[in-house]
């Protein structure tokens, strides 16, 4: 299964990558106009420290603690893709405190959000990775390491 990878030695720490993540969620047509004095949340998240950057999004995993925390079953687990049914999601954070990744946030809206790989988008591709202008963000498949 492809999945977004950060190679950290070309992360710029611009925070593109959360613009363009909390941009495709929009599902508008111009960036400006959707995120303009707007306070984003992105399923993807850039962290430093020190003089590394490196992004920080859901690893999908195949035994995934936050699906089997979720005391609503809001997460599910579907052809490798942790997804959220923000309908169902009781807001009780436990998947955020359980996520080894921290890859968890609370969302705008009450529930919970995660990178969900931009499934929706036409080209297959999702929006951290195109806007990257560096490079350093990739959609593809790895062996189990």
């Amino acid at each position: 299964m492809k999945r977004v990878y950060v190679n950290e030695s070309w992360c710029l720490g611009c925070h593109l990558c959360e613009y363009y993540c909390a941009f495709a969620a929009t599902r508008e047509r111009d960036m400006s106009r959707a995120l303009k004095d707007r306070c984003i949340f992105p399923g993807i998240r850039i962290e430093q420290q020190g003089p590394i950057s490196f992004a920080v999004s859901c690893r999908h995993c195949s035994e995934p603690l936050c699906v089997k925390s979720c005391i609503s079953g809001a997460m599910t687990r579907q052809n490798g893709v942790i997804s959220i049914d923000r309908e169902k999601c009781v807001g009780c954070y436990t998947c955020i405190l359980i996520c080894p990744y921290g890859a968890i946030y609370p969302s705008e809206k009450g529930a919970v959000q995660k990178c969900e790989l931009c499934l929706e988008r036409e080209t297959g591709i999702p929006a951290c990775v195109s806007g990257c202008p560096n490079g350093a963000i990739v959609f593809e498949e790895r062996d189990p390491e």
